[in-house]
């Protein structure tokens, strides 16, 4: 073969930084439209609110207008653990009291009906989905209204008249909200029933997301299905394990309505959670200062949080 028949090769042009810029221009203008809205939303309803809400916390701020709004520096930090009722204190111990109660429930409930549905034998698996995840798109306020009737005091609430009437395990009602326990019992209980689903439609879509052939391995091995799970399942769930019990944590921080619907703070304000509290004070006290600082530290008490634990999640891998 002749080599006047050979297509002769293409050389390629270098292009300018001059070209490159005017390209990652046009790019950028052509995407801006899309990604601009949300660029606004974060601005007007993020970062600003928050650097709001930072200087609202070293003023004596008042929302009359024309209001001179003095510059404090940190008393209204040091007024938040002045309070001769330890409110804050109060507070503070009952978010981290509603983490350490709901969040292994929450983690454990959600893994065990993950792959109870992922399971074989279990036939209808989106009716199951759909049943789980249901919780989470009911209002707040329906189901409060629904556990205050299960947990109204007397025999007229549904849990008392079964633990009380049908099968005698109690010697009188309870009065769940007249009570601090059984209160906080009441929220946690509201608090579960109401995200454990998020946590089940997560896991399942990991589990779908592991190699079948790991388990055939495991069948061919002898493994029963105890150590299929804790030897397969576990380990190549971690990272979303990670990421699962951070939203869970960050969740059991946000407590709000589960406290405002069912016991308002009560009884006797013992029941108050950090944001709750930062309500009270804010719109019911008119104290915007203190209240600013209540957030503040909250949040900077979630972020150490969340960011070491983010760190963990950035060096794992899925399989």
């Amino acid at each position: 073969m002749s080599t006047s028949m050979l297509t002769p090769e293409t050389k390629q042009v270098p292009v300018s930084s001059k070209n490159k810029f005017k390209l990652g221009l046009r790019q950028w203008m052509a995407v801006l439209p899309f990604v601009a809205i949300g660029f606004i939303g974060i601005a007007v309803f993020v970062i600003y609110p928050m650097i709001r809400n930072i200087m609202i916390s070293f003023q004596d701020y008042s929302i009359m207008p024309n209001a001179a709004n003095p510059w404090v520096g940190f008393d209204n930090y040091t007024k938040v653990f002045q309070d001769p009722n330890d409110r804050f204190l109060i507070a503070l111990r009952n978010t981290f009291l509603n983490v350490l109660a709901t969040v292994p429930v929450n983690w454990f409930l959600a893994i065990f009906f993950a792959v109870l549905i992922n399971a074989k034998f279990v036939k209808f698996k989106i009716a199951f989905r759909t049943i789980y995840y249901l919780p989470i798109v009911t209002s707040w306020i329906i189901i409060a209204l629904l556990f205050k009737y299960l947990f109204a005091d007397g025999d007229g609430g549904f849990i008392n008249y079964i633990l009380h009437a049908k099968l005698g395990i109690l010697s009188e009602p309870i009065s769940w909200r007249s009570n601090y326990w059984s209160a906080m019992v009441m929220i946690w209980l509201f608090h579960i029933w109401k995200t454990v689903g998020w946590g089940v439609v997560i896991y399942l879509a990991a589990l779908q997301g592991i190699p079948k052939d790991m388990y055939e391995a495991a069948d061919i091995d002898g493994a029963n299905a105890y150590q299929k799970f804790w030897r397969i399942t576990i380990p190549l769930l971690k990272p979303i394990t990670l990421f699962i019990v951070i939203n869970l944590i960050n969740g059991a921080f946000g407590f709000f309505p589960q406290v405002y619907f069912i016991t308002a703070g009560g009884p006797m304000n013992q029941t108050h959670v950090i944001p709750s509290l930062i309500y009270i004070e804010a719109f019911q006290n008119l104290k915007f200062g203190p209240a600013a600082a209540m957030g503040v530290m909250m949040g900077l008490l979630v972020f150490v949080l969340t960011y070491t634990q983010m760190k963990k999640i950035g060096k794992q891998k899925m399989f």
